[in-house]
């Protein structure tokens, strides 16, 4: 029986599509020959879970403590890791800085080894344990690595958009040549006991390039996050089949190339200016506080649809507290634009930052100024309530050994109408 397969996705069909209803793209349907029912199948074998072996997380540190934290320890042999973030962010510079100490293969399909070599040198890095290769068909790169399986101890693929198999026959980069090429290096992590760290692009959408499959076949998401107008780099784990998904890594982008960030207070303007709309939020990531700063700017607008944008936070957060603000302080913001803003190109989206965000909207509108070492913890409900937030003792515990005076959080406000009678607003 012939069976008409996209080139692009590798959608499946028993009849030809001059545009493939998957993907969308149009002449990709190539006809081909289905196999018997029978040919290839093998019966499953079940085994007893009290039989199976247990499994031994050997780990392998890279000597960047940050990195280390959110992979849970260090690198595990068969993890195969996906990492993501947008170009120009400081992937490959990531793992340069974290993988100098460990015995690499390098696989670049984006630069020359003389380039990489540069930035290494740049960086004040060495690498004597770390090799390069421009190879980007998988299965000349398959056969290499079974070589040099002894030498090394994790393999890097920069990134898996440029590499290529010739049995996918689909254009590089497209859906199903991602997919080819990715369960081979899989494969070959598993079968080998390798780590892989594979680099992803990043689209418009802020979504990995390719199949959101492949995020379910690797067993590690990471996600490098930052505006590269900052110097701020957050690194967070989506996905972790062998740690924690709560733990981030931060990193200040230097001269000398990235740098670990352990102080608490990084996100934070040293010279404390005060303005209005402008508030302190302590928040949870992992094990650790952070504390980061929230600019709020509401001002008249001479649109018919006032503006609403933010930078840091999710945009239907804002609308949300928007509404609250409204049903429950009575401010018409109507004709006001509202443009909320987290200080050094990161994001937050700890529930523990909406009584930031409230407060930095009330100080905002009344022009009043918050008092310096003023700190605000708590989530906000449609109901106007401020409600406690995990781990809050320790946020608090925390600020004040930074020296916060006032903290203001479920511990002595309940709702934001008490929030907004603190910050020097009329009664409600």
């Amino acid at each position: 029986m012939s069976l008409f397969t996209c080139s692009s996705c590798g959608y499946g069909s028993a009849s030809w599509y001059g545009k493939c209803p998957y993907c969308n793209e149009w002449n990709t349907m190539v006809q081909g020959v289905q196999k018997s029912e029978e040919e290839g199948i093998k019966p499953a074998v079940f085994t007893s879970l009290d039989a199976l072996s247990s499994l031994e997380l050997n780990r392998k540190k890279t000597g960047v403590f940050e990195f280390d934290r959110v992979l849970g320890g260090g690198l595990v042999q068969g993890a195969v890791i996906l990492l993501a973030g947008e170009p120009g962010v400081g992937k490959s510079t990531l793992l340069l800085k974290s993988l100098q100490k460990v015995r690499t293969l390098y696989i670049s399909g984006e630069e020359s080894g003389a380039q990489i070599k540069e930035r290494s040198r740049r960086i004040h890095l060495t690498h004597s344990s770390f090799h390069f290769s421009d190879q980007t068909q998988v299965e000349g790169i398959i056969k290499s690595l079974l070589t040099k399986v002894k030498e090394c101890d994790v393999v890097v693929v920069d990134s898996i958009q440029t590499v290529y198999s010739k049995t996918a026959g689909a254009v590089v980069g497209s859906m199903a040549q991602i997919k080819t090429v990715a369960a081979q290096f899989i494969d070959f992590a598993k079968k080998n006991h390798k780590a892989v760290i594979l680099i992803g692009h990043i689209t418009k959408d802020g979504d990995i390039a390719g199949p959101k499959t492949l995020e379910h076949l690797v067993d590690c998401v990471l996600y490098f996050e930052g505006d590269r107008m900052s110097q701020y780099r957050i690194l967070r784990a989506h996905k972790n089949r062998f740690g924690s998904t709560d733990e981030v890594g931060i990193f200040e982008m230097k001269e000398e190339g990235l740098c670990e960030a352990n102080n608490a207070t990084v996100f934070l303007d040293p010279e404390h200016k005060n303005a209005p709309g402008k508030v302190i939020v302590g928040v949870m990531e992992g094990t650790r506080p952070l504390f980061f700063e929230i600019e709020s700017l509401v001002v008249e607008s001479v649109l018919n649809i006032p503006r609403r944008v933010t930078s840091g936070i999710d945009y239907n957060k804002l609308l949300l507290l928007l509404a609250v603000i409204r049903k429950n302080l009575h401010i018409s913001l109507d004709h006001f634009d509202v443009y909320v803003n987290i200080v050094g190109g990161v994001a937050v989206r700890s529930t523990a930052a909406d009584c930031g965000i409230v407060a930095s909207i009330i100080s905002s509108i009344h022009n009043i100024l918050v008092p310096q070492k003023s700190l605000f913890i708590g989530e906000v409900g449609l109901l106007g309530e401020v409600r406690k937030v995990l781990r809050e003792d320790k946020i608090i515990k925390e600020a004040r050994r930074f020296g916060f005076s006032s903290i203001y959080s479920s511990k002595n406000i309940t709702s934001v109408k008490e929030l907004s009678v603190l910050l020097g607003s009329k009664k409600y």
